[in-house]
């Protein structure tokens, strides 16, 4: 797994195995980072359910001015610490998504959310960024998912299908 354009273009991402992750393939990351390559320049970025970060690092090479990776995971952490160590703007916080989207003090331009499949936590996410206003006004919520459909009041602005995935684009 690797960065696939911008500053960071060839760096190489540690945790494409961290267990209850699935990372997103390189086709379906390029065609999602053409989609909102407009929106990128000097934003502050979440992204949520981390991972890797792949998603968040790859907004950051392409000129995102901060982007902060929430994860629980132990595991998830540790990666992101490393796949992070040399990037300016990254900032990792290791909580639960509930609780930060609930407590944050900051709001986004981008938010990129990947939840794990299972959990169903899309929609949950989706309810606590919009009850605490964390958009900034245009800012987008790039969701990720196979199975639960995104229920929101924000508007659908792209939605593209890759095989089993759907990327859906909302903006404020």
């Amino acid at each position: 797994m690797r960065v696939i354009s911008g500053k960071y273009k060839g760096k190489k991402l540690q945790g494409f195995d961290i267990d209850g992750t699935r990372p997103t393939m390189d086709r379906v990351k390029e065609s999602l980072f053409g989609m909102i390559q407009n929106n990128i320049p000097d934003s502050v970025c979440l992204d949520l359910f981390a991972g890797s970060g792949a998603l968040g690092i790859e907004a950051l090479s392409m000129g995102a001015k901060e982007c902060y990776f929430i994860d629980h995971n132990d595991i998830a952490i540790k990666v992101l610490k490393e796949n992070t160590k040399d990037i300016d703007g990254a900032f990792v916080v290791k909580i639960d998504y509930k609780k930060y989207l609930k407590e944050t003090k900051n709001k986004f331009d981008i938010i990129f959310l990947d939840p794990p499949y299972k959990n169903n936590l899309l929609n949950k996410s989706l309810k606590y960024i919009e009850e605490n206003e964390l958009l900034n006004d245009g800012g987008i919520v790039v969701c990720e998912y196979e199975v639960e459909k995104p229920i929101t009041n924000l508007t659908l602005i792209k939605e593209k299908k890759y095989g089993t995935k759907y990327i859906q684009i909302f903006r404020n």
